[in-house]
Formats: structure tokens, C-alpha cells, sequence
């Protein structure tokens, strides 16, 4: 597992994170006919409960924003990456399929309606905190572009910056050759179901993507 810790910014803002983490060998492909079936019905689901509701509601992400908001940084301008794919639900815009890897973070996010970042971890110099960026730290982030990250929360190594609830970095995405893998669920306020919740992801990362060598564990902080 890579070593990865909390930064105290989070409990002085009042904020309290959980994060799941699962590290472990992997195949990727660029498709699976399951995969795309499991998360045709999820996207389905998932759409039809939020039918006539606002996406802002969902518990997950309303703690995610109202983190984003202890920290200074607009959640409506950089929404965190759970609600940006339930957003494209709500419009019919379905969710873009990238490969075994990326489909599969997002079926996760889907269904527990955290943050899920997925990660080369050969792309990553450990140790890794998760804290809030600060100014002037900047990153090419995927599909993004560059993207300002002060005051957002970011897992930082020891080249900076490399992921964060709203966008992760090029630098560190999964591709056709990822051989090892590194996933965080972030769940703000906690989630008394991320045991359970990460013992699901870790066998749904299985099944998809033919991992091995499987690795987890939860760190948590508390707020003041």
C-alpha cells in the first residue's frame, strides 16, 4: 500500500475525510461486454432516483461540497467528479467510456456517489498526503486541462499535486499500460458504509479489471 496520511488542514477547517484506498496489480483493457452491461444499469438507476431531485442533494456530495466550501473553493465552479457524472445523467448525456480501468472507477463512483480517484501508481513518488493546495499550484488536469488547484483538496507526492475530488492529473492517469493501480474513495463527513463499500470496489475491480495482489485500507481524520 502506498503510505498515505491526512493533512491537519482538514480537521482545523472543521472538515472530516475518510479515505478508501486499494492498491493492487491490474490487466486493462479497453472494453469488457459485462462491465458495459453492469454499468449501463447502474447509469440507469442511478438516473431514475434522481429524477425530479437536485444532484446537489445526494448526501455524498453535499458533504463534498460543503468541504470544498470550508476550504474557500466555489463546489459549483469545481465540482467534485461524482457530480459531474450524475449531472450528464440528469441532461441524457450518458457516461464516455475510456477503458476497463477508468469504466470501472466510474460504475464505483456511480453506485457509492463518492470522489473515486484511480491512479498509475508507477506514476506516483510516495509518500502521498491529502491536503489542500496551495497558491499557485497548478496541474494538467484530464480533459481539463490546466486547472487551478488552490484551495482544493489534492493528493500531493513528492513531485506535488496528482489528483483531486474534481479532477485528477495527467500525469498520474490509468492507461492500456497501468500495471499497478492505486484508487482512493474520498468520502467527506465519513460513511459508517466504506468498510463495506470498499470491499465491494475492491471485488468489482476484480472482476473487471483481473487484478492481484489486492491491498486496502481505510485512513480517516476527525474534525475539531
Amino acid at each position: 500500500m502506498i503510505p498515505i496520511t491526512i493533512s491537519e488542514e482538514f480537521a482545523e477547517a472543521g472538515v472530516r475525510v475518510a479515505l478508501g484506498c486499494v492498491a493492487c496489480a491490474v490487466a486493462v483493457a479497453e472494453a469488457d461486454t459485462a462491465l458495459a452491461a453492469a454499468l449501463d444499469a447502474e447509469t440507469a438507476r442511478r438516473a431514475a432516483e434522481l429524477a425530479g431531485r437536485q444532484v446537489s442533494d445526494v448526501p455524498q456530495i453535499a458533504a463534498a461540497r460543503r468541504a470544498y466550501r470550508a476550504f474557500g473553493k466555489d463546489p459549483a465552479r469545481y465540482r467534485v467528479s461524482s457530480e459531474a457524472l450524475m449531472r450528464r445523467l440528469v441532461k441524457g448525456q450518458g457516461i464516455y467510456r475510456i477503458n476497463t480501468a477508468v469504466d470501472t472507477n466510474n460504475l464505483i463512483s456511480l453506485t457509492t456517489g463518492h470522489s473515486v480517484g484511480m491512479f498509475d501508481a508507477d506514476r506516483i513518488a510516495p509518500p502521498v498526503v491529502f491536503r489542500r493546495a496551495g497558491p499557485g499550484e497548478t496541474y494538467e488536469a484530464i480533459g481539463r486541462g490546466p486547472m487551478n488547484l488552490e484551495a482544493l483538496p489534492v493528493l500531493a507526492d513528492a513531485e506535488g499535486p496528482f489528483g483531486s475530488p474534481t479532477s485528477d492529473s495527467a500525469r498520474s492517469k490509468v492507461t492500456l499500460a497501468t500495471t499497478r493501480l492505486f484508487m482512493t474513495v474520498i468520502a467527506f463527513d465519513g460513511d459508517p458504509g466504506l468498510e463495506a463499500s470498499l470491499a465491494w470496489a475492491a471485488g468489482t475491480l476484480e472482476t473487471y479489471c483481473a487484478t492481484r495482489d489486492v491491498e486496502t485500507a481505510i485512513i480517516a481524520n476527525h474534525a475539531r
